[in-house]
């Protein structure tokens, strides 16, 4: 079909004075043309119809960049809030809970239905099996403490305070992954899908609500060291073939680092990463470099890091807050990086209805746009808020930097 294509973007081409394409590749230039051209013509036949629709998703494919759209994210994707019970234990102790109080569709139901094509996983090391089978948590409002029998086996754990709040979607990294790849083969003309990977420590992992309760050292943290990042690889490449993945190594190319990879060659056009899945590192600090140790420019690693501009492995950079700075984001973008920020933190603008941030982040350019409510919450207490890609569907040109024959209906339409 596309050697058709490209032959009648040239003969339209040439009957509209823009010149022929070359035989073998689609004329980004010439298709956008020819594109805007069609679309300004009242009453086309259906014929002409179907060739723009044609056009503009050949453009999509060969002439838009994976940095030059955007798409929709869940926080935390496996969460599960609390049962009732524990929910209002814990509430009695500390308001802060509230930031617990949100649940996710299942992740096969979050890409179809909602459209997200970026997720986030956060792991624990459990090399021995069985770390967190125990909960305090069900203990204290009278309940079994065992959890179910899978946290008992070998292999890194997808939870989120494992003790307090723990309910969740798939219980390993291998499920979690697993129940991807089962939809990722069932429509695999998907976008590529970002995994961001949070690597915690300790039984308790951290935040507020943790140390609001004193329970930051109520055991040993048990630090995410170098063996259990080459296990998180591992993990990753039991469930995805390296033709499914997107790493480091295929961006980087013959270029020395992946930063002047992204700066020189820019990332691949969606064409050649549909299906695909990418990684991500959420952390920065220690655990980057834990990650970066023996693998300059991530070289052999599956996962991006969360990096900085001017670092050798810059190429995706997290900022989680679109109003700290107008300007940080848009500057990525326009720059080359990949960028994720969140619309939303804690159940905040959930409660109060207030869209500022969201506004913010969509308007900002971050390819990834992260939320705790693709859909509003049906609870007592909170607001109509959620958040979805202007339009509804799983992608959009990047308000920031998009290419000028992108058409949002030809990036990706809902399964």
């Amino acid at each position: 079909m596309r050697s058709g294509v490209v032959g009648a973007v040239a003969g339209l081409g040439l009957l509209l004075g823009l010149g022929a394409a070359p035989a073998a590749a689609t004329d980004c230039p010439g298709t956008a043309a020819a594109i805007g051209i069609l679309e300004g013509i009242p009453g086309l036949p259906p014929p002409i119809q179907n060739l723009l629709a044609t056009l503009e998703r050949v453009y999509a494919d060969d002439c838009v960049r994976l940095n030059q759209i955007q798409v929709l994210g869940t926080h935390n994707s496996y969460h599960l809030q609390p049962t009732p019970a524990l929910y209002d234990f814990l509430f009695s102790l500390t308001s802060l809970v509230e930031a617990w109080e949100y649940s996710h569709l299942p992740l096969g139901a979050q890409l179809g239905s909602q459209g997200i094509r970026q997720l986030e996983l956060d792991v624990f090391a459990d090399p021995d099996g069985g770390r967190y089978f125990l909960r305090l948590g069900p203990l204290l409002v009278g309940e079994s403490p065992f959890g179910p029998f899978p946290l008992v086996l070998a292999g890194l754990k997808v939870l989120h305070v494992p003790s307090l709040d723990f309910e969740t979607h798939c219980l390993s990294l291998v499920e979690c992954l697993v129940q991807l790849k089962a939809w990722s083969l069932a429509n695999p003309d998907h976008l590529p899908i970002l995994v961001l990977v949070e690597v915690k420590s300790g039984p308790f992992g951290n935040g507020a609500v943790v140390d609001e309760l004193g329970l930051r050292d109520a055991e040993p943290a048990r630090a995410f060291g170098a063996s259990d990042f080459d296990g998180l690889d591992a993990e990753i490449r039991t469930v995805f073939s390296e033709a499914e993945l997107f790493t480091p190594d295929d961006l980087r190319g013959v270029r020395p680092t992946l930063e002047e990879a992204v700066l020189s060659d820019g990332w691949p056009f969606l064409g050649e990463l549909r299906g695909r899945v990418l990684f991500a590192l959420d952390n920065g600090g220690q655990e980057r470099l834990d990650y970066l140790a023996g693998h300059p420019s991530l070289a052999g690693r599956v996962m991006f890091t969360n990096s900085t501009p001017g670092q050798d492995d810059a190429a995706f950079v997290k900022v989680n807050d679109p109003l700290a700075s107008p300007t940080a984001i848009p500057d990525l973008v326009q720059s080359g990086y990949l960028v994720r920020t969140r619309a939303d933190s804690d159940t905040v603008e959930a409660r109060s209805g207030d869209t500022v941030r969201r506004d913010a982040a969509l308007a900002s350019g971050a390819q990834f746009v992260s939320t705790d409510f693709p859909v509003p919450s049906t609870a007592p207490g909170f607001s109509d808020y959620f958040v979805q890609i202007p339009g509804g569907a799983p992608a959009r040109c990047n308000p920031v930097a998009s290419p000028p024959g992108c058409r949002n209906d030809a990036l990706e339409a809902l399964p």
